[in-house]
Formats: structure tokens, C-alpha cells, sequence
């Protein structure tokens, strides 16, 4: 029998998962098992969620009574610091299925019966904004219980930057916790990517195409918050690729009110046909900004980059240029004036290369910031795979980092430079306009008084000791038109 067919032993094995309840225990319990053994990948989870660092312990399907019914949490988390206690309640989803309002609701009770701190709930679903949570529940029921969520792709992604970036500093721990990412990133572990941008994708799509669809459109709103949930799932995926936290490009109101955003999409998408979504990446020339333009089956990724302060037009065009010397040459370059208003004017890197001027508008103009675009093709599934619209569109980001964006770097001015000796020695020349001719300005002392037969009658002219200096004419006391 040949060894390719033999199966290695894994601390957290995916063989013999059977069913969704099976695979939503084994998961639970790898988690929280691993969450209480690697103290820094415990701690980077539940610090955001208001607990306090101490020792962390994790339970499984620990039974609670509600009224006359008893009900099973999938786990539960205590974490004790001195006098502190912080206790949260655990409720796990994995593959397609979703949270549940009653049951959620039914876990809020317990919460707050026993006194616990929060919620916790682990699912596939991702809300557009961090911090949203993907399931309504009845407010009332969060006054002294705080509900939280945490995407599978966000636990992974957390894992993988804890053990490639950020470093454990025991090895077997650091081992363990290498189990659970290649576990949850195993097909059977229940823990998905995103996959799919759900049942209204098709009719949102077709709508967009034959020009009929209206804001107040229901399908049009999930969408949107589809499109939301998939850039916040592409941040992830990114930063998980780069060690470091890549978040959504959002402004302070589409943080705090989410509706407002959904909505500003749904007119985007009504009106332009277009939905625009950004990522902000530390260290990156500007924010990456990415626009699925459902009309053309067109995806865009955009950065802007500010002009050099200085130097004339053509050669602020050159210094963009050599950062894009291995960039593709379909790539659109866009140049914006100063004080100008509109689009600015733009070639694709092929025609730059070879003569900068052509995006220069008025050479009297100061050129103010620079925009690259790179365009690609957009799929039409709603899922994955070949022809798919999420597979295209993190492709098109990947792409766009990758050729463009971690290549540029801002604009930096030349330090001033500091005058050597031989230049502070030797005096600048002074322009003979501007010595002076005054009496008081002449370096020798005035001659003492010649008697009147000594002196010639035609008295030659005193010059300035100075180069080029004018002639100055002198007479005696009591000699000239006013001594007569």
C-alpha cells in the first residue's frame, strides 16, 4: 500500500465530520481550546470585546435554565483578573447556516439571569462595518448584556497574523495554534470565505443592465450591503496577506450609521449603475479605491498620489513614471491642475512613457495630484469560480497592489543643503549699482589743508578706493562759488 494514501495525525483532525452539528462542535471546541492555551491569540480576541487580560478558561455547551426550558450555549468564556470577573456566552455557526434572532434573544436572558458581561457569536456572515452585528435583536435586551460578532475570516485572519507577524513566544504554542489555521482553512472545517452575494445578486444585475432599477428596489439593498461585506472581507484577506490590519476605507458617519451608507450605494447603483468601496492600507501612497461598474462588466482599482511640490510639469510626470516602470502600460494616468475644476487630463502609461507632456494641459499651471486607474473584467456569477464577481473583483485588488500600489511612495523634499567653506569665504560680488557714493561711505581720511600756493589749479579728482568707485572732486575750505 503506498504512503500517499496514508493520513497524517493533526491535533484537530478534519476526518470524520459528519453533519453540520458534528462540524459546528469540533470547531467550537478547536477554537476555544486553542483561544485558552496561546495566551496571545486569547488575548487579541477578547481585548476588543472589553475583557480583561488574565487567565482565560473555555467551556463547551455548558447547560442553562430558562424559566422551565433548558437551553445549551456552544461554549462559554470566563476570564478572572484579581477581583475582575468577565464571563461571555458563546453561540457558533459554521458553513452556510445563520444566527437566529429567538435564539439569540434566549442567550441574552441567560446573560443577564447569571449576570454575565456579553455575547459572543461566530458565524460566516460579515457585517459591512466592524462592529455591526448581522442579526437584529430586541434592544432592550443589550442594556447590561453587550452582543458581539466575529466572522470566521476575522478569527483566521487574526490567527495567522498572531503566529507569521506579531510572534508566540512559546514554540509548542506557537504550534498549536499553526493546527487551528491549517484546520479552519481546510473546506470541511465549516469556517468559509465568502462565497456568495445572495439571491438578489442575479435580479440587482439584470436590473442594473436594462436600466430599471429604482433606490426603493428591496433587492438593490442587500446588494449593497453585500458589496459592503465583501470589501470588509477583501480588507481581511489582504492584510492577512501583508501582516498587517487592513481596514475599510469608511468616513466617521458611514461608521456610526451603516444605514446611511447602504443607502448612498443602493443611489449609486440606481442612478450610475456603479458601486464604490476603498481600503485603507498603512504605509500606502493614499487609500486603494475600488468601483464595480455592473453597466460596462468593468472592476476598477484607483489611488491618488499628490504632485511633487516642486520642479516644472514634465518633470513631476517623470518622477510618477519611474515608480511605475514595471507596471503594465494600459494603466491610466490622470493629471490634475491646480485650482482646476473637472476631470483632469488623462493617457494610458504606454503614451506617458514615451512623452509626459501629453497629460499636461497648460505647462503655466502647477500640476496638483496625480490619479492611476487600472481596469479589469467583471464576472457575473454570484458565487465563486470561473466567471464569479468575487473572484474577479479580489483578484483585481490583488493585481492592483501588487503591480501598482506597494510600488509608490510619496513625494519627499530635499533636505537643505549646507554651504561649504570655500562658498562662505569668497564675498558675492556686489553690483556696482548699488555702492555708494556718499563722503561717509569712503574708506581714507580726508587730506590735511594745503596752502593756497601749493595748491594746483586744477585739482585732480579723489576716486573711492573701491573699484569702480565715482570720482569725488574736493576743494579747500574757502576755495569754490561759495566762499565768494
Amino acid at each position: 500500500m503506498s504512503e500517499e494514501t496514508w493520513l497524517s495525525a493533526r491535533l484537530i483532525p478534519t476526518s470524520g465530520i459528519n453533519g453540520a452539528d458534528e462540524q459546528e462542535r469540533r470547531a467550537t471546541s478547536a477554537l476555544l481550546a486553542v483561544m485558552s492555551s496561546v495566551r496571545e491569540f486569547g488575548r487579541v480576541l477578547t481585548q476588543p470585546l472589553g475583557a480583561p487580560a488574565g487567565q482565560l478558561q473555555t467551556f463547551i455547551e455548558v447547560p442553562f435554565k430558562l424559566g422551565d426550558k433548558q437551553c445549551f450555549p456552544d461554549g462559554l468564556i470566563r476570564i478572572v483578573r484579581g477581583q475582575r470577573q468577565w464571563t461571555a456566552l458563546v453561540e457558533v455557526k459554521t458553513a452556510g447556516n445563520v444566527l437566529q434572532t429567538e435564539q439569540l434573544e434566549r442567550y441574552l436572558d441567560v446573560a443577564r439571569e447569571h449576570e454575565f458581561d456579553a455575547l459572543i457569536t461566530i458565524s460566516n456572515e460579515i457585517p459591512p462595518v466592524a462592529g455591526q452585528h448581522p442579526t437584529t435583536v430586541d434592544k432592550r435586551k443589550l442594556k447590561k448584556v453587550v452582543l458581539h460578532h466575529l466572522p470566521w475570516s476575522e478569527i483566521l485572519t487574526q490567527a495567522v497574523m498572531q503566529k507569521e507577524y506579531r510572534g508566540v513566544a512559546d514554540l509548542d504554542q506557537a504550534w498549536i495554534l499553526g493546527e487551528l489555521i491549517r484546520y479552519l482553512e481546510h473546506p470541511r472545517s465549516g469556517a468559509m470565505e465568502f462565497s456568495d452575494m445572495g439571491a438578489a445578486w442575479v435580479p440587482a444585475r439584470d436590473a442594473v443592465g436594462a436600466g430599471t432599477l429604482r433606490p426603493g428596489d428591496a433587492f438593490a439593498q442587500e446588494v449593497a450591503g453585500r458589496f459592503d461585506a465583501l470589501v470588509r472581507y477583501a480588507s481581511l484577506k489582504l492584510g492577512r496577506q501583508l501582516g498587517i490590519e487592513v481596514v475599510p476605507a469608511l468616513n466617521r458617519r458611514d461608521t456610526t450609521d451603516p444605514a446611511t451608507r447602504t443607502q448612498s450605494l443602493v443611489n449609486q447603483l440606481a442612478s450610475e449603475g456603479t458601486m464604490t468601496g476603498g481600503l485603507k492600507i498603512p504605509g500606502a501612497v493614499g487609500p486603494l479605491a475600488v468601483t464595480a461598474d455592473l453597466r460596462a462588466g468593468k472592476i476598477i482599482c484607483q489611488v491618488d498620489v499628490d504632485a511633487p511640490k516642486e520642479g516644472r510639469p514634465a518633470t513631476r510626470v517623470n518622477w510618477l513614471v519611474r515608480q511605475l516602470r514595471n507596471a503594465p502600460e494600459v494603466l491610466r494616468i490622470e493629471a490634475f491642475a491646480m485650482h482646476a475644476r473637472g476631470p483632469g487630463n488623462a493617457e494610458l502609461l504606454k503614451v506617458v512613457r514615451e512623452n509626459p507632456i501629453a497629460i499636461i494641459g497648460d505647462p503655466a499651471k502647477e500640476l496638483k495630484s496625480f490619479r492611476v486607474a487600472q481596469s479589469s473584467v467583471a464576472g457575473t456569477k454570484r458565487g465563486t469560480g470561473r466567471g464569479a464577481f468575487i473572484d474577479s473583483f479580489l483578484a483585481a485588488i490583488d493585481d492592483f497592489y501588487e503591480q501598482v500600489l506597494q510600488n509608490l511612495k510619496p513625494w519627499i523634499p530635499a533636505p537643505p543643503r549646507l554651504r561649504s567653506l570655500e562658498e562662505t569665504a569668497v564675498p558675492e560680488p556686489v553690483a556696482p549699482s548699488l555702492v555708494s557714493t556718499a563722503i561717509s561711505s569712503q574708506d581714507g581720511p580726508l587730506p590735511e589743508k594745503t596752502p593756497a600756493a601749493e595748491t594746483p589749479a586744477h585739482p585732480s579728482p579723489r576716486k573711492s578706493p573701491e573699484e569702480g568707485g565715482a570720482a569725488v572732486l574736493l576743494r579747500p575750505a574757502g576755495e569754490g562759488p561759495a566762499a565768494q
